[in-house]
């Protein structure tokens, strides 16, 4: 048995996590693309294979890794047919990785980047491969809401309530979750503006500089469908000013006596990212920067019709595995679907709330579902660099009812 489950096993704490073992599954590093707004932002023209093929080719080049070491590469994907399977495969070749990687995508909804991240760090721990990328990509211009095909399903399956939760939009969960927590539309309005507030404040202060490939693509004139080239450099769903007094001033989105709205809900958008990860041992041999190690991953079920409770799950179960209290961890980034499920799930593990997404969340960033996982990340590791913190936790709820969390040490 590997180090790595050896100490998920026997839950050993801060102290051993730690430590540094030639066995560690690290991080080499973690980048993304900006974060734009679906239909109308910067990458509203850009394809989901270009947005994947270049966070993979700025992965490559920041690195100088050997595209030739890279055995597999997993990418966590949504809403595409096939969960992207397809255009993964062409981006990878696209970005100059050769085809004696292998390539497959995954699809555990909102937890998809994270998921890519864990598949591939559990190959490496468990002796399957040394070298590979975890990554997420979503075009929610392309393939959300009315441009998507319409799915019928079996009666006979939604006779059984739970089954037929899984349908509740995401809104509802959000009101279900609000009424049955007590979350109210004033708590959810002030989150929310405290999540764009953060988010504003990092990108003037060039905070995500660090971690995000410049996207070349095209800007069409909305009247005569010209189009010019243009290099989209940063996420443009950042509004500064946002008060939750403004906020207050939105109407319900999904339904009329909600507290759902908006500007207190993760926004439709775009985006693509990376982590490349591999044995400590192979790293060292390589001469490779290391940013940090992924500890271990949790998954959990909750009831589908209030699937937003998921962090409020996976986090204690993830910190009872490895046995690490709460405030041993120094930050959280807590995906922000909806503001009720984010207070709610924050309030339950009794996390302050300023440890929690230190620079915004999915309300101010947006939440392109299979970006989102590996997004914090590359997100995260650079709070860590310049905050000097050691351990910090990543977690998000998951549509139809469940919720993942992960752990990762800093080591710059």
């Amino acid at each position: 048995m590997s180090n790595l489950y050896e100490q998920a096993k026997s839950k050993m704490g801060k102290a051993a996590i730690t430590m540094k073992y030639d066995s560690d599954v690290v991080i080499v590093d973690a980048v993304r693309s900006p974060l734009t707004r679906a239909r109308k932002g910067g990458l509203a023209n850009c394809t989901q294979e270009e947005m994947m093929m270049y966070v993979f080719k700025g992965l490559i080049e920041r690195t100088k890794i050997d595209p030739r070491l890279i055995e597999d590469v997993c990418v966590g994907n949504v809403l595409p047919p096939s969960s992207g399977a397809s255009i993964a495969r062409m981006a990878t070749l696209a970005a100059g990785i050769p085809n004696t990687a292998a390539v497959n995508t995954v699809n555990r909804q909102c937890s998809s980047g994270l998921a890519a991240v864990t598949q591939i760090a559990n190959e490496i721990a468990t002796g399957q491969i040394d070298v590979g990328i975890g990554a997420g990509a979503e075009s929610m211009t392309d393939n959300y809401g009315d441009r998507a095909m319409p799915k019928r399903y079996s009666d006979v399956v939604l006779e059984n309530q739970e089954a037929s939760d899984c349908l509740i939009p995401m809104g509802i969960t959000s009101e279900n979750v609000a009424k049955q927590y007590n979350v109210t539309r004033t708590q959810q309005d002030e989150f929310a503006a405290k999540s764009f507030a953060k988010a504003a404040q990092a990108q003037k202060a060039g905070y995500f500089k660090s971690e995000i490939i410049p996207i070349p693509t095209v800007k069409k004139d909305p009247k005569t469908e010209d189009e010019s080239p243009v290099t989209i450099y940063e996420d443009d769903g950042i509004r500064e000013g946002v008060t939750a007094q403004s906020l207050s001033k939105l109407k319900p989105a999904f339904s009329k006596d909600g507290t759902t709205h908006a500007g207190n809900a993760s926004q439709v958008t775009d985006g693509a990212a990376a982590v490349l990860l591999m044995r400590r041992s192979v790293a060292k041999k390589l001469g490779m920067n290391i940013i940090g190690k992924f500890v271990t991953s949790v998954v959990v079920g909750v009831p589908p019709k209030i699937m937003g409770i998921g962090p409020a799950v996976a986090i204690p179960k993830l910190l009872q595995k490895a046995g690490v209290s709460k405030d041993e961890v120094d930050f959280y980034e807590v995906n922000e679907a909806f503001a009720s499920q984010a207070i709610m799930s924050i309030e339950t593990v009794g996390i302050p709330y300023e440890k929690v997404n230190l620079n915004g969340g999915a309300i101010a960033l947006g939440h392109p579902l299979g970006c989102t996982g590996a997004r914090q990340l590359a997100t995260a590791f650079p709070i860590a660099k310049r905050n000097k913190s050691s351990l910090f936790v990543t977690s998000m709820c998951i549509g139809s009812g469940m919720g993942m969390a992960s752990m990762f040490v800093n080591e710059q």
